[in-house]
């Protein structure tokens, strides 16, 4: 199988494309990506020692681009996004641009070459927020952020070409990822990675908004699955087993590093901050999916891979993401 992984440089795109190789001796890998801030050059280099595995950098926003990378695939798998909640709320536009139109010129070219498979890579946050049960794929859609109203555009519009032009789509929502090669602006590793450093964790409102966590390697596992049994038409959620309030996981951080509670500083909430995500699972489960990792083993495992990779993520917190961050939490 010849797959074009888009945004395959980024946290979840890079950990599929090395889990695929690994599995899947035969298939051919190309990564689309146009290596933004969130990507992972390093893991670039080291998938390059794969004689199956190449690299266009290029962005997705970029219709002849996208076309010639498309021709002679059998399967499209979109990672390409922006994705941080936060960021959208400070530049909206970029979302629209990449997450919408980018997904826009992906679908077309899938569709002018036929392709076998195409994988829409969607979010929880899609469902909005929920105070009972779990979200199931049928649910009514209740975006409340930049990110995650131009994620759900972009799943509906993939879900139109199926409809449509009976483009094989599928599309995903997992629940929030975590594991090694994420990008420390998100809320585990930069609680990790700013408790290493000595720095207070600026922890949203009181604390208690829910999240349904899965370690990375089962959200991959999943994917795996549904590109080769997945139904087209059809959306799989893919979320973990445990739903943790975020004070939780940050007091579970800090103990894991040997600090305490005073580094947690409680700061002025996100707008629009939803208070509860959970997703249900069993039409991904019937296919003979379960996620494999304990939630505290997995959280241990990835406060490891930070203490033993600080180069990695510094090289990440320089001027401009200390920039960015101060930009932040101004106000806070």
């Amino acid at each position: 199988m010849k797959i074009l992984v888009t945004g395959g440089a980024g946290f979840i795109g890079s950990n599929f494309c090395t889990y695929m190789l690994k599995k899947h001796s035969n298939y051919k890998i190309t990564v689309f990506d146009i290596l933004t801030y969130a990507s992972n050059p390093g893991t670039v280099l080291e998938l390059k020692k794969n004689k199956n595995f190449s690299f266009i950098h290029a962005d997705i926003t970029d219709k002849k681009a996208v076309e010639k990378a498309v021709k002679g695939m059998d399967a499209v798998i979109n990672f390409a996004a922006e994705t941080h909640v936060d960021r959208s709320i400070m530049e909206p536009g970029i979302f629209v641009d990449t997450n919408v139109k980018g997904a826009s010129n992906l679908l077309e070219a899938a569709l002018a070459n036929k392709i076998q498979r195409f994988i829409q890579i969607g979010t929880d946050e899609v469902y909005g927020s929920i105070a009972k049960g779990r979200s199931k794929e049928g649910d009514m859609l209740d975006p409340t952020s930049p990110y995650s109203s131009t994620k759900t555009s972009a799943d509906l519009i993939a879900l139109s070409y199926h409809k449509t032009f009976n483009l094989p789509v599928m599309v995903t929502r997992s629940s929030n990822n975590f594991g090694p090669y994420q990008h420390p602006e998100k809320f585990v590793p930069l609680f990790i990675t700013n408790a290493i450093e000595g720095k207070v964790l600026p922890l949203y409102g009181d604390g208690k908004n829910v999240r349904n966590w899965i370690h990375v390697d089962d959200n991959c596992a999943g994917l795996e699955l549904i590109l080769h049994k997945g139904v087209a038409g059809e959306i799989y959620n893919i979320g973990g087993n445990v739903e943790i309030p975020n004070i939780t996981v940050a007091k579970t951080i800090i103990k894991l590093l040997g600090k305490t509670d005073s580094v947690l500083k409680f700061v002025s909430d996100r707008p629009a901050h939803d208070r509860r995500y959970a997703l249900d699972s069993a039409k991904l489960k019937a296919l003979g999916w379960q996620p494999e990792y304990n939630f505290e083993k997995a959280l241990e495992l990835t406060v490891k891979w930070y203490r033993d990779n600080k180069a990695w993520w510094e090289a990440l917190k320089g001027r401009k993401f200390d920039t960015y961050y101060k930009k932040l939490h101004a106000k806070r």
